[in-house]
Formats: structure tokens, C-alpha cells, sequence
């Protein structure tokens, strides 16, 4: 019985469950084609890590709940910011457009210092490092982190936000997407009707 685990409870009554037997796992090569034409929006996550601030660029940030307000995102452990982002008690979510492509590009970059630009950036009065000009940002409260895979699942809530360029209801926006490993605008251009 391949999928499903059939169980009876005290009274007799069957209860269906998928079993932990899913068969073979997909490899990263089907999985990365599968996910490649999938388009997410950016996000750069901040933290003050022990040794500094670190960041790094998400593909990943999703809203869950407005009430309260949760978002969720993951983090690879190959990423260097990822144990301090992982540790972190509170941190910053940057929503990105087309205009922060930029600072998209410079959280995705290995090697660098994402903090040389000493004017790019600031901390806020809590610690956490802001970069300045961006579309909108979160400081965020970890509430939840869940291992999966060579990833880490972090569920936070929003407690402070900053919104520096709007998007009114039906207007075409200049939102920064991520799609098949480039940076693609999204505006009027785009829009399907």
C-alpha cells in the first residue's frame, strides 16, 4: 500500500494518513527546471549577527497571516549570512522593486562586504541594519524556525514597517521578480488582462 496508511482507533473506525514512504525524492537538477520557470519576488533579509550585519537576497518571502501579521521565508545553509539570520531574535525584510536591483544583486553576491557603503545603510535604534531607499521594509520578530532540507524556515511577525514608494490597487507596479536566474521588471508591460 503505496501512499497511504490505513489505521484503526480504539472504536474500530479507519483513519487514512499518507505514510512517511513517499518512494524516490525528485533530483536537484528536476527540482531547480521545476522551480525555474516559477517567478518570486525579492527580498533582502537583514540581521546584526555576532560578528556584524549580514544579508542576503530572498526568492522565498511569502505573507501568511495579516492578523496577526506573519510572513515566511527560508534560508540555505550554504549562504554565509545564514547562521546569523537563523539565530536572530529580530531582523529586516527589504521588499524590493525594479528600483533596488541593486542592492538585489548585492545581497545574492558571495564575497562582499554588504555593508562598505557606509551611507547605503543605517541601524535602527534596536540594532537591526535598515539599507535606506528601499520600496519597503519590516522589522520582523522571529516567532518560528523549522529545519527542512539544507534549508531553515523562519516565520516572523511584523512589528514595525516602512513604506517608501506605494502601490496603489490595479496600478501597474515595477515589482523586482526573480525568473529562470535573472532580474525581470514587472509593470504595464507585463500586464494580462
Amino acid at each position: 500500500m503505496s501512499g497511504i496508511q490505513v489505521t484503526s482507533d480504539d472504536n474500530g473506525t479507519s483513519n487514512r494518513r499518507p505514510s512517511r514512504s513517499f518512494g524516490p525524492a525528485l533530483s536537484a537538477d528536476t527540482f531547480k527546471a521545476l522551480f525555474r520557470g516559477h517567478p518570486g519576488g525579492v527580498a533582502v533579509i537583514t540581521a546584526n549577527g555576532p560578528d556584524g550585519p549580514v544579508a542576503l537576497t530572498a526568492s522565498s518571502v511569502s505573507s501568511v497571516s495579516v492578523d496577526p501579521p506573519l510572513l515566511i521565508f527560508s534560508v540555505s545553509a550554504h549562504s554565509s549570512a545564514s547562521a546569523a539570520i537563523t539565530a536572530a531574535g529580530t531582523l529586516v525584510v527589504h521588499l524590493l522593486d525594479a528600483e533596488d536591483v541593486e542592492l538585489a544583486r548585492l545581497g545574492a553576491t558571495s564575497g562582499v562586504d554588504r555593508f562598505a557603503d557606509r551611507d547605503a545603510w543605517t541601524s535602527l535604534s534596536t540594532g537591526e541594519p535598515v539599507y535606506h531607499g528601499v520600496r519597503a521594509w519590516a522589522r520582523c520578530a522571529v516567532v518560528s524556525r523549522m529545519d527542512a532540507g539544507g534549508s531553515t524556515v523562519i516565520a516572523a511577525q511584523a512589528i514595525r514597517a516602512s513604506v517608501g514608494r506605494t502601490v496603489d490597487v490595479g496600478a501597474s507596479a515595477n515589482a523586482l521578480v526573480y525568473h529562470n536566474r535573472e532580474w525581470h521588471r514587472l509593470g504595464e508591460h507585463s500586464l494580462i488582462r
